[in-house]
């Protein structure tokens, strides 16, 4: 069996600034959704096709500096993905917007800022 390499590290940009990222979660969903009738069969019909939604997670560390990224104002960003290896995958985020920010402070850790954002379009590049 031969020995494989899988994706490791990531890089997120925001508009062009590289941020410095402890996590990152996306979550999509096709806005499909089953369309159930009342049949013998008892089982579901098909589907309608709905709207898309992106969804991301992101932990990123408070820098001392005060050239953090605005994310409380974020409108309209765009967050990409990057593998930290040449020949991988970029997947970008448009038109982001930032939803929730919250921070967590650990005796172990640095100080670290939680957000939740919204996306309109996921694009693979």
């Amino acid at each position: 069996m031969a020995l494989e390499e899988y994706v490791g590290a990531i890089v997120l940009e925001v508009d062009g600034r590289e941020a410095e990222v402890v996590s990152v979660s996306p979550t999509s969903r096709t806005g499909k959704k089953p369309v159930k009738t009342m049949n013998r069969t008892g089982r579901v019909k098909g589907f309608t096709r709905g709207v898309e939604e992106h969804e991301l997670k992101v932990t990123v560390v408070i820098p001392l500096s005060a050239e953090e990224i605005d994310w409380w104002a974020m409108e309209g960003g765009k967050l990409t993905i990057s593998p930290a290896h040449p020949g991988g995958k970029r997947v970008s985020y448009y038109d982001c917007v930032t939803l929730e920010m919250g921070e967590q402070y650990n005796a172990d850790n640095e100080a670290r800022r939680d957000l939740s954002i919204f996306s309109t379009r996921r694009v693979t590049e």
